[in-house]
């Protein structure tokens, strides 16, 4: 029997199909790891096409509410954590405003020599040496991005002696070395994690992440901290919305399927 009537008009059927079944999932309908009834069930509960309703499940898929195994079929996923890929806050606080307890573990803690990327972006010489400091960061114990930070080692000495992660590595560069950040610049791109960093990350498979590549300057316009990230798939994302030419954050509620991700 039909649960919901889809209407024609300017709202495309498989997007109403789409939001019935997220507000679905919201109401714990089906939580997670339950399986979805059938694509023929669902067609016959929505009195719609197949295609419809694969649409619908492609869309909630590509959000990371579902997942769909060919020969299993669809099952719920734990709940994205979405951020503001504008956000100016720490990771940690922004984590926390969301309803979640950040953590953070230091994988790697070393000095090493700065590549040719790397010391290009810090204005230091070839091999020259940085501190290089990756940590895996997550919310109630999911993992949800790997961060690797190089900053110079000689503008920081003693840097490695600090536990980051318990401490905020942007704060110990304000109040133990007065070098206060200013600003950053990062650039986004796709890329497949390495076999390790899908282990680190908690990744089911290896499928295409977003790569997070910036550089954060202190105010006083000098070049400190050079950082890689790899986001998990699975469990993050980051949205954005311009109006004009501002930036306007808005909710997860708000956000529909072709929103940008991170």
């Amino acid at each position: 029997m039909t649960r919901f009537r889809l209407e024609r008009g300017p709202v495309p059927l498989h997007h109403q199909v789409y939001l019935d079944l997220r507000a679905a999932l919201a109401a714990n309908e089906w939580k997670p790891g339950d399986q979805l009834p059938t694509e023929r069930e669902l067609a016959a509960r929505y009195g719609c096409s197949l295609i419809t309703v694969r649409r619908a499940l492609d869309d909630l898929t590509r959000e990371g509410r579902l997942e769909r195994t060919r020969g299993r079929g669809t099952f719920v996923t734990e709940p994205p954590i979405v951020r503001d890929i504008a956000g100016q806050v720490g990771f940690a606080d922004e984590v926390r405003s969301l309803g979640y307890e950040p953590y953070t573990v230091v994988v790697t803690a070393r000095i090493e020599g700065a590549s040719p990327v790397v010391a290009a972006a810090l204005g230091i010489p070839v091999d020259g040496s940085v501190n290089f400091i990756e940590r895996l960061r997550g919310a109630d114990n999911v993992p949800l991005l790997l961060e690797q930070v190089r900053l110079p080692a000689d503008r920081l000495p003693g840097l490695l002696d600090h536990d980051f992660g318990v401490e905020s590595l942007w704060d110990v560069l304000e109040n133990d070395y007065h070098l206060p950040i200013g600003r950053r610049q990062e650039t986004l791109s796709a890329v497949v994690p390495s076999a390790r960093e899908a282990t680190l990350l908690g990744l089911r498979t290896r499928k295409p992440s977003i790569q997070l590549d910036g550089t954060a300057f202190t105010t006083g316009g000098e070049p400190i901290e050079s950082s890689r990230t790899v986001v998990s798939p699975e469990r993050a994302r980051y949205f954005v919305e311009s109006t004009g030419s501002r930036i306007r954050a808005v909710t997860p509620l708000d956000l529909p399927p072709s929103a940008v991700v991170r």
